[in-house]
């Protein structure tokens, strides 16, 4: 893919798996992940190890019995969330194909409009105001601005940003853990006079302990990224007023299973959601969007991954984009595949 640069890091290409987990009822179900190791922690590598002992406890067992295939890969290892949310997808497309349903409407969910953002990697603040400029000519209404490298420098870049879009874009912004705490309280309190959405994770996760002092700073809202993994995490950053906002991946999740966890206690506190994600194809882009219909708390959409350069499309069916908008058909299951053209120049395993 074109190289795409966040606080954490610069990606020139996407660390992906796709499995497929075949069934005696004639059909299969799909999965893809993105591994992101300066986030998660996983690598291609160490996913395809893992999916290769998942694969062997999976033999002979029920794959409609969802909580009981998941608890099974949780009892083998700790943590591996990413190959994780590959075989939870797998689960939940065979599950939907079976019942002859679409995903969405299998989780009892409806169809409504979905807009992404389109995101602007970290670049000079020239650079980055041209960019946006392009995006909006092109019908973008939502930008998410990548900073966390430099406080002052972060400020400019929204700045010239912002004078170049005018105010009627939003515009919301991704630390992506890069600021200490000084700083994070400088940029949000300067940034504020630009009109933003939220900020994404503006700290290291080892400062969740001072997430609330923050909180109390910042005349910006506060979204948990990389503070929230799972749904223990977001009970604790709920009840600790850490954030205002969380953003659900997959990826972080292991899957649709914990996602839903989250989302559900999310709701019961009235902190709306995010659906985002790493540098999956439109396979995993479309499990997402019938994820989306499904659970009507996630109101805002980092969904635009597959327009960010991905210099190859490994998918047939799925999700489309008209503009910054996406649709889906009512294809049973997740409604996406891998193309075997594509498959036949991977590294690939049978178990």
């Amino acid at each position: 893919m074109e190289p795409f640069t966040i606080a954490t890091g610069t990606m020139d290409h996407a660390q992906n798996v796709f499995i497929r987990v075949h069934t005696n009822a004639g059909f299969y179900g799909v999965g893809e992940c993105s591994a992101f190791p300066m986030i998660v922690g996983e690598t291609q590598d160490t996913c395809l190890i893992m999916a290769r002992e998942f694969a062997k406890l999976w033999k002979g067992k029920d794959a409609l019995n969802i909580p009981e295939r998941l608890q099974q890969l949780h009892d083998f290892t700790a943590a591996n969330t990413t190959i994780k949310s590959a075989f939870d997808m797998a689960l939940y497309d065979i599950a939907s194909k079976n019942a002859g349903l679409p995903l969405y409407q299998f989780l009892g969910g409806e169809k409504r409009k979905v807009e992404t953002d389109i995101t602007i990697g970290i670049a000079s603040p020239a650079i980055m105001a041209q960019k946006a400029l392009a995006f909006k000519k092109s019908g973008a209404g939502i930008l998410k601005v990548k900073v966390g490298k430099n406080a002052k420098e972060d400020v400019e870049r929204i700045r010239q940003i912002r004078e170049a879009v005018g105010n009627n874009l939003k515009i919301r912004i991704d630390a992506n853990q890069g600021w200490t705490f000084d700083d994070a309280a400088y940029a949000l309190k300067n940034l504020a006079e630009y009109i933003i959405e939220f900020c994404e994770q503006p700290m290291r996760t080892w400062y969740d302990d001072r997430l609330t002092e923050l909180m109390t700073l910042s005349p910006v809202k506060i979204m948990a990224d990389e503070s929230v993994y799972n749904h223990h995490d977001a009970r604790k950053q709920i009840n600790s007023k850490s954030c205002d906002y969380i953003n659900i991946k997959m990826a972080k999740s292991g899957g649709l299973f914990e996602a839903k966890k989250i989302h559900d206690l999310a709701a019961e506190t009235n902190m709306p959601c995010m659906m985002g994600g790493m540098l999956e194809s439109r396979i995993a882009l479309s499990a997402k969007l019938h994820f989306v219909y499904a659970n009507p708390n996630i109101k805002f959409y980092d969904m635009d991954t597959c327009m960010l350069g991905h210099l190859e499309d490994p998918c047939t069916g799925g999700v489309t984009y008209d503009g910054c908008f996406l649709n889906i058909d009512d294809a049973p299951g997740i409604g996406a595949d891998a193309d075997n053209t594509f498959l036949e120049k991977c590294e690939s395993y049978l178990l």
